[in-house]
């Protein structure tokens, strides 16, 4: 057996676990720019979770227009440690959004700006998850309130909210899921490669 006999379930590992708590960490900031209920159970498994590193970063980074910008900043932390990790474990590049960034000779700047399309990523991708899930949960689930239910409006009404103006309803479909899942798509594919071009370029 050769060496990445262990190193494959090793990353597999450490990408999940440290992807999951980034997600935590961003939908921490996103639930408190949308004014999302805090005391939803939910809401507050994501603030006990998230609290302790943020804790000493807030002493330091101070908030901006009451947006949390710690939780950002350790959002990127994450991030390139995250990098950092996979370097030292032989993974010469990372898949952001099917886009493959180098990282194994990368420098700190260029670690940065992949670091920022991640971010720009995540945040899509979790507004993407929360059209879908609520889509879902309106075919399983409907009329029914819950927790889940609340905190996923939240995160997805900005989104849904703009489009349903524009689409209404069709002879009772709600097509408005399918124009918002394809303009975020639309909006990753445009920004984020663009990012990691840039950052393949320094």
């Amino acid at each position: 057996m050769g060496s990445g006999y262990l190193t494959s379930p090793l990353l597999l590992v450490l990408n999940t676990v440290i992807d999951l708590y980034l997600f935590l960490v961003i939908l921490r900031f996103m639930l408190q720019m949308l004014r999302a209920d805090f005391y939803n159970p939910i809401s507050q498994f994501i603030l006990r979770a998230t609290t302790p590193p943020l804790k000493p970063l807030r002493r330091i980074i101070p908030g901006v227009g009451g947006q949390d910008m710690a939780s950002l900043v350790l959002a990127l932390l994450i991030l390139l440690a995250k990098y950092y990790i996979l370097r030292g474990l032989g993974q010469p590049v990372t898949d952001i959004a099917n886009v493959l960034a180098p990282i194994g000779s990368a420098s700190f700047l260029s670690l940065l700006i992949i670091a920022l399309a991640d971010l720009l990523a995540t945040f899509i991708n979790i507004f993407l998850f929360a059209i879908i899930i609520q889509v879902i949960l309106s075919w399983v689930n409907p009329g029914n309130h819950n927790p889940a239910i609340g905190l996923i409006d939240s995160v997805s009404n900005p989104v849904m909210r703009p489009i349903r103006k524009f689409i209404p309803p069709l002879g009772g479909i709600d097509l408005s899921p399918l124009f918002a899942t394809l303009f975020l798509m639309v909006v990753k594919m445009l920004l984020v490669p663009p990012i990691v071009m840039l950052a393949n370029q320094l």
